[in-house]
């Protein structure tokens, strides 16, 4: 019998233990791995952090220094999202790499610019002036729009984002256009006579839209940015805790009162 009731008590204090571990306060939480580019990305999304928290989604922003590496993360499954790229851009990833990546929400829209250390003025350029524009086919089109609504080149009717250099009917300036990998424009041009430069690379090096740019894409561009997730996981919930901290009435002063104008929310 005393043996009996010793293992009684082995098996009642096993089973008190394994209840008490479940319930532990101490269980590790679930983290959202967020990608972004450096740059104001990275700089909105630690707001978008901070906001998350107080509704108990915990994120770790992940930064990446091109385009490219942050929608190959994601299909691979060493981050839960991403945001910094626009629509166009994420429909050609899917059509080219086979990427199974949707968009959830809008977050926001940086205005492509036009920049210059030559010029003051675009209506300046003298014939056969040189302009660097984004390699990667979804910039490279916004950058020719952005040209054409700058009265610089005109493009063949119905050419839209998907344009190329061989969609221009109209070059009166014999502008020069070299394609270059978006991050290093900034870093070209001194040796450019302009550049179409996006927001998020312009603001780190330096260069504020509103008062640099010499064009700027105007409100009705369609390349506001989203926020992307792997097609099988759109319906976790986590994701509209995450949606609903991006949108939060905190994210947009801090666009408004940071960025200077530059940086716009779009939801």
């Amino acid at each position: 019998m005393k043996k009996l009731a010793a293992l009684f008590l082995i098996l009642f204090a096993v089973a008190a233990v394994g209840c008490g571990s479940t319930e532990s306060p101490n269980q590790e939480e679930k983290i959202l791995k967020v990608g972004v580019t450096s740059g104001p990305h990275a700089e909105i999304l630690e707001q978008v952090k901070k906001v998350a928290e107080r509704d108990g989604l915990k994120i770790q922003i992940v930064e990446f220094n091109d385009y490219v590496q942050p929608n190959a993360a994601l299909d691979q499954g060493d981050i839960d999202a991403n945001a910094f790229q626009h629509q166009p851009f994420l429909n050609n990833h899917v059509k080219d790499r086979g990427y199974k990546l949707v968009s959830i929400a809008k977050t926001v829209i940086l205005p492509m610019g036009i920049y210059s250390d030559k010029v003051q003025k675009v209506d300046e350029l003298k014939d056969g002036a040189s302009v660097a524009i984004p390699n990667d086919p979804s910039n490279a089109g916004r950058a020719l729009l952005l040209l054409d609504q700058a009265g610089l080149i005109k493009l063949k009717p119905g050419a839209g984002a998907a344009a190329t250099v061989l969609d221009i009917v109209e070059n009166p300036k014999n502008l020069k256009i070299k394609e270059l990998e978006a991050a290093l424009i900034p870093r070209a041009i001194a040796d450019m006579d302009i550049a179409a430069i996006n927001t998020s690379y312009a603001v780190k090096a330096g260069l504020v839209p509103t008062r640099d740019g010499l064009a700027l894409e105007n409100a009705s561009s369609p390349y506001t940015n989203v926020l992307v997730v792997r097609e099988k996981d759109k319906d976790n919930p986590a994701f509209q805790k995450l949606i609903k901290a991006y949108h939060s009435e905190d994210v947009k002063q801090y666009l408004s009162g940071h960025f200077d104008g530059s940086i716009l929310a779009t939801w």
